[in-house]
């Protein structure tokens, strides 16, 4: 028989079978680079994006930004076409980084 203070427990999440990938040098500055926007079009990314840009341009001389709008809705109907083309638009661009924007 069990304490009445004593629980089991039980972990609700699964045993991990996916091992973590190498994540990509990250940037020194955002002085002179070229940011791109995404936005899956659900939670205010007009309005932050906005804000972001004001913000960085006044921390980082020289940085260029590649609105959200040249890149379409990363979330939708034409999501795996649209995230399938961004390796070319960007290296196209030139694109240094990215800020991503999904909202629930």
């Amino acid at each position: 028989m069990k304490d009445s203070n004593m629980y089991d427990v039980v972990w609700p999440c699964g045993k991990s079978t996916v091992s973590g990938a190498k994540l990509a040098k990250r940037l020194d500055t955002l002085e002179g680079k070229v940011v791109a926007e995404l936005w899956d079009w659900v939670f205010k990314g007009d309005i932050m994006f906005e804000a972001f840009e004001k913000e960085l341009l006044k921390r980082f001389p020289g940085i260029k930004f590649i609105s959200w709008r040249e890149f379409g809705e990363i979330h939708g109907g034409h999501e795996k076409e649209v995230l399938a083309s961004l390796p070319a638009k960007f290296k196209e661009l030139g694109v240094d980084a990215v800020i991503c924007g999904v909202g629930c």
